[in-house]
């Protein structure tokens, strides 16, 4: 049975296992016959072939209240656009691939760039900021949806559970945010949540003391989770990071824009497992070792333009009271493990948290040596009011592709 607190800064919706799937799926599909709800999943082909998507798309299938399912695909050429049309024909719902790297998207990209306005680096950010200026050109959604494509352990109750607090005409959330426990494998995960995001939070308050954006962030219990929800009136507004700090950027934008009581984080799921990052210690552009340096550069801006001076000898004394705080909950998570029969090595548990002890020095150096990097992608409003066709443009271009490459009747 799941607990029931709240730890007073945003609303946490558990999961008391009392309300069946089916009870859930028809509430939010009369409600969303006026309110229509429209999922985004930013995808790479790798990643149709490999084992989570199929199964994903076999329970969406099952889904009532889905007015449209928008795929963002990226790193795809002609051959494979063909091919992810035909995966995703299985969809019943209204769905559409966009094909990133098209031609025509290109194009659009080029005039972006031209603009000044153009994303700075191909990725997760940017797929999903292109899927969101699609579904602002449709115009006819009420709720926007995005989880990953590689999650194992999916089924479609944490979808229903994650859209059901902003689809709710009564309830006052504009955003909301799904939390798990990351085990798999007879292991616990979660490694960047845990060993890096968690310490780094408790010793950033006992450096610089304390401030509500930190009081915040520790109230999410896994804020890295790429699994969220909005109304869509606050899109326009919304600042993607191009970067790996995605999660932690959406976020702060939520902090920003909306009301602490907009926001909640709701359970939806006992057991989440997905594709693994490798840890790459020694090349700090790849794997944990780029996302982690990504996630506190994050939040050092974030901090930054909230008023807050950073020093190289604050990220000095950063860096040694993160390492003795992650330490400590190392013993707090081998414990938890150990009491529930799950594995947890000790040993690679502490190479994590040295590597990401010396990223913390080298995000702290490289935002010192870059105060004025601006990692964010434009907001929509903003392209908008630069060139108020590309919109249309973009929406046009979508489709023009889907008429031009359509795969061959019966393949």
């Amino acid at each position: 049975m799941a607990d029931f607190h709240q730890n007073g800064n945003i609303t946490t919706l558990h999961n008391l296992r009392q309300r069946p799937l089916g009870s859930l799926d028809h509430e939010i599909s009369v409600i969303a016959e006026s309110r229509k709800v429209s999922l985004i999943l930013p995808c790479l082909y790798s990643e149709l072939e490999g084992p989570a998507l199929g199964n994903i798309l076999e329970e969406l299938a099952q889904v009532p209240y889905l007015h449209r399912i928008i795929i963002g695909l990226d790193r795809a050429d002609e051959a494979q656009f063909l091919k992810a049309r035909e995966f995703f024909s299985r969809l019943p719902q209204e769905h559409v691939v966009i094909w990133n790297d098209s031609p025509r998207m290109l194009e659009m990209q080029s005039r972006l760039v031209e603009l000044g306005l153009a994303p700075q680096e191909p990725g997760k950010g940017k797929n999903v900021w292109s899927c969101i200026g699609y579904l602002i050109a449709c115009a006819d959604s009420s709720i926007m949806a995005i989880h990953d494509c590689d999650i194992v352990t999916y089924n479609r109750e944490m979808l229903a559970r994650l859209i059901y607090p902003v689809v709710n005409p009564a309830f006052p959330y504009q955003m909301s945010k799904g939390f798990y426990p990351r085990i798999g494998d007879g292991k616990l995960n979660g490694r960047v949540t845990r060993l890096l995001v968690s310490p780094l939070l408790i010793a950033l308050k006992r450096v610089i003391g304390d401030r509500d954006y930190l009081d915040y962030l520790r109230s999410f219990r896994y804020p890295l989770s790429g699994e969220f929800a909005m109304r869509t009136p606050i899109l326009p507004d919304l600042r993607i990071p191009s970067d790996w700090g995605l999660e932690i950027g959406v976020l702060s934008e939520a902090w920003r824009n909306l009301a602490p009581k907009s926001v909640c984080q709701v359970e939806i799921s006992d057991a989440y497992d997905h594709k693994h990052q490798d840890l790459s210690p020694e090349d700090a552009s790849k794997g944990l070792s780029r996302m982690s340096v990504d996630i506190c550069k994050a939040i050092f801006r974030k901090l930054a333009a909230d008023g807050t001076v950073f020093t190289p000898n604050i990220f000095r004394t950063l860096k040694a009271t993160y390492y003795r705080s992650a330490l400590d909950l190392l013993e707090g998570y081998y414990n938890d493990a150990k009491m529930n029969g799950l594995e947890l090595d000790r040993h690679k548990e502490e190479k994590s948290i040295e590597m990401f002890a010396e990223n913390i020095l080298l995000a702290g150096q490289i935002f010192l040596e870059n105060p004025h990097e601006t990692p964010f992608i434009p907001t929509w409003n903003r392209v908008h009011s630069a060139d108020m066709s590309f919109l249309s443009d973009m929406h046009r271009a979508v489709a023009a592709d889907l008429a031009e490459f359509t795969p061959p009747s019966g393949s």
